[in-house]
């Protein structure tokens, strides 16, 4: 069964569009807020969120930046009336579509049908390549320079993080919810992953190449790899 994900902090709003969608046979998760937003895309993988920008706490702007570092399941915005502001930095942020307060229900569906339709049609787990770097989701494989290299779960997941978006700097926390390692609790067990990374994939280690380091913010693979 398809799972929408409603991140919205008005509890009518939350109820009504859960309800709605319910009745034409689609199982919904809700969030308040942007925090419990991530917790359940994290447990409950979501094929769509339906997201609303004004939160309390975390908005859903910065939600939908984090989201967007690493998965990329449609994201329908949920927006005031006169917030043109929110649109365009909302798409800019990878949002796929927008419906402005308040909505037709029927027209609701229409959107998250069609959205739902063309992720479908979309290749799923593409290869990724970056320079001398391959890594095959769906075979769970990885190479470098041609040749096989094992990577632990952790590693390989933070790897791919890294190589869907060469250059873009990734905070520590950031891969830390991508890696969903929620139980270990410390930021810096990134570092660990990233260390040990680094003596599988570097030529020299000690002065690394390919996974650079960011001081003060975190890591980013190296978008100019010949």
């Amino acid at each position: 069964m398809t799972t929408v994900l409603i991140v919205e902090d008005n509890a009518g709003v939350r109820e009504l569009v859960r309800e709605y969608l319910e009745e034409h046979g689609y199982r919904v998760r809700v969030a308040s807020d942007g925090h419990e937003g991530l917790l359940e895309v994290r447990h409950h993988r979501p094929d769509l969120v339906l997201l609303d920008v004004m939160m309390p706490g975390m908005d859903g702007l910065e939600f939908l930046r984090r989201l967007r570092a690493t998965e990329g399941m449609p994201v329908i915005l949920l927006t005031a009336r006169d917030a043109e502001l929110d649109k365009v930095l909302g798409l800019e942020l990878g949002a796929d579509d927008y419906v402005t307060k308040p909505f037709s229900m029927a027209e609701l569906l229409a959107r998250v049908r069609a959205h739902l339709r063309r992720n479908r049609e979309k290749p799923q787990d593409a290869v990724l390549r970056a320079g001398e770097l391959e890594l095959d989701p769906a075979a769970r494989a990885f190479q470098v320079r041609g040749q096989r290299v094992d990577l632990t779960r952790s590693e390989f997941g933070l790897m791919a993080a890294l190589m869907r978006v060469p250059g873009r700097v990734f905070t520590r926390l950031e891969l830390l919810e991508h890696l969903q390692e929620d139980a270990l609790g410390s930021e810096r067990t990134i570092d660990v992953h990233v260390r040990n990374l680094r003596a599988k994939v570097e030529q020299v280690p000690g002065r690394p190449r390919l996974i650079e380091t960011v001081f003060g913010v975190g890591y980013r693979l190296n978008a100019d790899l010949p």
